[in-house]
This record gives structure tokens, C-alpha cells and sequence, in this order.
């Protein structure tokens, strides 16, 4: 893998680069849709390739239970498996010691889990994920981390902490697929030290990028940025920064502002599945009786198949009536909104005028910045107003 900062915006952290994988490059910042168990759901690959995807995210623990790293390795890797010939990085497990926490324990040496498709128990160690995610065989590995749901004390951050830093240096010892890379996770909750301190350690263990774990679990927006901050200024500027679990169209424009390379999150097709469709101005819901008439796309500045071919009349019909094909067309528009916004923040930080279309881009939503909220160095102000933070979009 090899990384490469093309331009860097003159107010801001923010940067533009390239990575450079076995399958391909990958234009950053960028977000990568979530195919959780080989799969993004609703859409094809070579839909993924229309809306504009560069790189797709796959969960190593969710393939381990089903159908099995070994079945998926002897079938000729995961991107034969599932038809995809470009980027692909694999989460390691270590969200689901979080998200799956009622059915799992964690110790030093690592995290067992009881599955929550038989009840089956499995022990997860660094070493595990490793050999799984190996097998495998995606472009970027994540090393195996302890997330943290919020709030969390220091009492219990601490030695989590230690735990993801210990886990991490096992991860590095073992891991040998030179065709593959693999990432460090920075944690340390909602503590700026902390975060720090683990960034420091991690960095410490050379990884060939960077990611910040931990965010986006229930602290709010402002504590996110401000962690964000704290943690990619300790990461070198030579390595890719990736910001996990963290991809509305705010945060995606707020964060690469903070130097974020790299995004990934189930929002866009989690949402495209309720119901919930971006547009420039905001966020609709499609099922309201209003839209029952309208025979405007979701966004006419959109140019995706959705909004080409489909009223927002037809998309209402689509999803009140259950139909499945509302669902993925829903998908497909929430994913195209996504890339295009991602290459219009890069041609603001190109340009170096990214703090103006951040402003526009709020302005679009009836959010007014006030003068002194511009960026300065890696620090954003604010909205005047938190409804900039609160706005479901």
C-alpha cells in the first residue's frame, strides 16, 4: 500500500491524496458503503461502481460465524466471493465487543463471544482476527481493538485502553500478508489525554494507517469533533487517517476539514431502507402524505438512476407499498449523494476554498454560520445555532 498527500487546503487540516492498493486506488477523502457480510445491502457491485464507490467496508466477524473465513478463502478470496474487483478493508471484530456486549466477555487475552445466530461460543484474540481477516484477503486489515459504548469512566477507559494498545502490538507481531495492510485504531473515549496517549502508543507500533475508533457511540457532535482533533493532530501526516463508524453528509464535511482521509458508515443504506432520503437542503422522509403528488425527483441536482428516472410520487408509492425495489432505489440515491458530495469536498480542499463551501453547504440548509465561525488551522467553530448538529440529514 503506499499513500500519497496531493494537496493540502491552506486554512485547514484537510488534505486530498491518493491510496494505493492492490485493487486499485482510492481518491481521498472518500467513504466507503458498508457491505457488512459480503454484501452492501440492496445494491450490485457494478451499481456500487455507478453511484461512484471507491472502496466498500466488510465485517471479519460476521464472516467468520457465516459462511467462514476458511469457505471464503478456499472459494478464492473475498473479492471473488462477492464480485468485486476493487478495495475492499475488513473491520476486525472489535466494534461488535461493543455493539454485541450482552453476549460478549472481554479478559487481556481477548473477547468471547456467544453467537448471537446459535448461541455457539467463539474467542476472538488479535491473533484470530488476524488469521481471519487474512484469509480473507482485503487491501487494509484492521487490527482487533475494545470499542467503547458512551459515557464511559476513566476507571473503565484506561485500562481498555492498555487492553486495544496490548492487542494491537500482538496484531503487528503476527500479521504477514504482505499483499494486505494494516491499520492501528486509536481509542481513549471522550478523554482528550487519553486519546492522545493512545495515539502516541499506537503510532509508537508503526501501522501502515491510522484509524480513530470509539466516536459516533452516543457523545454528540461537538465532543466527536473535538476527539477527532485530538486524535488525528498525533498521527503522521504521511499515513492515510481513517474516522470509523462515522458518515453523515455533516460529519463527512466537518471531519475532513479535521484531516480525515477515510469514512465508512451504515447510515446512507440503513437510511435508504427507512425511508430517509439526502438531498442538498436536508433530509426527507418519503413515506409523508406531501410527497403523494409530487412528480420532482428527490434532488433535482442529483444525477443519480433514482433521480434520472423516479419521481418522489412513484419512490412514496415504492416504499408504502413495500415493494423492494424502492428500497434499493432509495439506497442507490443515498450512496450516489454521498461520493458526489465526497468529490465536491474535494474540489473545495483543491481549490482551497473549503471553509466557503462549508458555509454554503450549511446555508443550503437554512443554517447561517456567524463571521467568526470560519476554519482556522484544524479547529471548526461551530453553527450559531445547534440545530446545525440536530438536523437529520
Amino acid at each position: 500500500m503506499e499513500f500519497r498527500v496531493l494537496h493540502r487546503e491552506e486554512r485547514t487540516a484537510a488534505r486530498v491524496g491518493q491510496l494505493q492498493t492492490t485493487h486499485g486506488v482510492i481518491n481521498t477523502p472518500a467513504f466507503m458503503p458498508v457491505g457488512t457480510q459480503a454484501s452492501v445491502k440492496g445494491i450490485s457491485p457494478q451499481e456500487l461502481r455507478e453511484v461512484g464507490a471507491q472502496m466498500i467496508l466488510a465485517n471479519a466477524y460476521h464472516l467468520y460465524l457465516r459462511p467462514g473465513h476458511e469457505l471464503i478463502r478456499e472459494l478464492g478470496g473475498l473479492h471473488r466471493f462477492m464480485a468485486w474487483d476493487g478495495p475492499i478493508l475488513t473491520d476486525s471484530g472489535g466494534y461488535q465487543v461493543m455493539s454485541l456486549a450482552a453476549n460478549c466477555t472481554v479478559t487481556d487475552d481477548g473477547a468471547e463471544f456467544k453467537s448471537h445466530l446459535d448461541g455457539s461460543l467463539h474467542h476472538m484474540t488479535p491473533e484470530r482476527s488476524m488469521e481471519i481477516q487474512e484469509a480473507l484477503g482485503a487491501d487494509v486489515a484492521m487490527v482487533f481493538d475494545e470499542c467503547l459504548a458512551f459515557p464511559a469512566s476513566r476507571e473503565v477507559v484506561e485500562p481498555s485502553m492498555r487492553r486495544t494498545t496490548a492487542w494491537a502490538q500482538r496484531c503487528r507481531e503476527v500479521h504477514r500478508r504482505p499483499d494486505q495492510a494494516l491499520f492501528g485504531i486509536i481509542q481513549g473515549a471522550h478523554y482528550p489525554d487519553l486519546r492522545q496517549k493512545s495515539a502516541r502508543e499506537i503510532v509508537s507500533i508503526g501501522f501502515d494507517g491510522y484509524a480513530i475508533g470509539g466516536v459516533s457511540v452516543g457523545e454528540g457532535k461537538p465532543l466527536m469533533y473535538e476527539m477527532v482533533e485530538y486524535a488525528s493532530a498525533e498521527l503522521p501526516e504521511s499515513s492515510p487517517k481513517y474516522l470509523m463508524g462515522v458518515g453523515l453528509p455533516e460529519d463527512l464535511v466537518e471531519c475532513a476539514a479535521r484531516g480525515i482521509d477515510l469514512f465508512d458508515c451504515v447510515a446512507p443504506t440503513r437510511h435508504g431502507r427507512t425511508g430517509w432520503l439526502y438531498t442538498t437542503a436536508g433530509r426527507i422522509q418519503i413515506k409523508n402524505a406531501k410527497h403523494i403528488h409530487e412528480e420532482e425527483p428527490i434532488d433535482a441536482a442529483c444525477g443519480c438512476y433514482t433521480c434520472r428516472h423516479f419521481s418522489r410520487a412513484y419512490l412514496r408509492h415504492l416504499f408504502i407499498s413495500c415493494e423492494l425495489f424502492g428500497l434499493r432505489l432509495n439506497t442507490i440515491h443515498n450512496l450516489h449523494m454521498l461520493t458526489q458530495l465526497m468529490r465536491e469536498i474535494r474540489e473545495a480542499i483543491n481549490g482551497d476554498y473549503l471553509d466557503e463551501f462549508r458555509g454554503a453547504f450549511y446555508a443550503r440548509r437554512g443554517i447561517t454560520l456567524s463571521g467568526d465561525e470560519g476554519i482556522v488551522g484544524s479547529t471548526l467553530g461551530q453553527p450559531t445555532s445547534q440545530r446545525a448538529l440536530e438536523v437529520p440529514v
